[in-house]
């Protein structure tokens, strides 16, 4: 007996709720369903169903199984879409949101090798720094940089990059350079108005977690504008390592208090569901993984 078949009728049964019902949704007669359920209460020895002439109810085992049955059963659609979709030519219109900086640096430059590789895929790129609902605005996939930890949406690691804290070597000529997180404080702070945590800046010391709060002057909902105010001598910026690079490397910033560990933070492309992932969303997906350096 096919033990997938099992699974599935065991499963048409229960949600169902009847024999006569799971044989229509199955399209097998009733007395094929009582017996692909009796072989597999024999083969398992154990009883699954409660049976009463008005209702039928999962035992204590039945319930487990049932759990079991759907999430291998949900794992064999999944394996046939992403075959099917690996199979498949990715084209039509793929609309992508992202943060602007990060589009604008890292992506913008990818774009004309992706449409050599995939020229029937029509791009609609949306960079804005909010947090869009990819669903309800009808996104295919945003790219965000987060410490993703539990989400409804598909997410897959693409790059990695940090929050470093940087001031202009004039600034800090004025105002010394910080020694702790705590020191922070009593210093001109440039904030990102978008960053998660507010104004709470959180770091791994020598001695484990610290956090400190921070009294800004500035807010600004753009990374390159705090990076630019800090260029310009007026405080202290907390942006992440991709943002922070050429400023770093010229001498226009200096990293602050190296010896804590600032927040790790990933690089994510994220899509509504992992099942039936359409090629254009796969082929992008593969793209940037493959493309992107390890950290940024």
């Amino acid at each position: 007996m096919d033990r997938l078949l099992e699974m599935q009728t065991f499963c048409a049964v229960v949600e169902a709720g009847s024999f006569v019902a799971a044989s229509e949704t199955m399209g097998m007669s009733k007395a094929a369903v009582s017996r692909y359920i009796n072989e597999l209460e024999s083969r398992l020895t154990v009883r699954l169903l409660h049976r009463t002439t008005r209702r039928l109810s999962l035992t204590a085992e039945g319930e487990v199984f049932y759990v079991r049955c759907r999430e291998l059963l949900a794992g064999v659609e999944e394996a046939e879409a992403e075959l099917t979709s690996r199979t498949s030519v990715a084209k039509g219109v793929l609309r992508i949101n992202a943060p602007v900086s990060f589009g604008i640096r890292h992506l913008a430059p990818l774009w004309g090798e992706f449409h050599a590789r995939f020229p029937d895929v029509e791009l609609n790129i949306e960079l804005s720094d909010r947090i869009v609902d990819i669903v309800e605005e009808g996104f295919d996939l945003a790219i965000r940089i987060a410490s993703l930890r539990t989400s409804t949406l598909v997410s897959r690691r693409l790059t990695n990059t940090r929050l470093m804290v940087c001031a202009s070597p004039v600034y800090i000529r004025a105002h010394g350079a910080p020694e702790t997180p705590e020191d922070l404080m009593h210093h001109k702070v440039i904030a990102y108005s978008n960053l998660a945590s507010g104004n709470e800046w959180h770091f791994q010391g020598p001695e484990g977690p610290v956090s400190t709060r921070v009294r800004p002057w500035m807010y600004a909902n753009n990374g390159d504008t705090c990076c630019a105010a800090a260029v310009a001598h007026q405080g202290v910026v907390y942006q992440p390592s991709f943002l922070l690079r050429d400023d770093l490397d010229s001498g226009r910033l200096v990293e602050l208090l190296p010896e804590f560990c600032s927040t790790e933070l990933g690089v994510y492309a994220v899509y509504p569901t992992r099942k039936f992932v359409t090629p254009k969303v796969r082929a992008l997906v593969d793209f940037l993984v493959a493309t992107l350096p390890d950290a940024v």
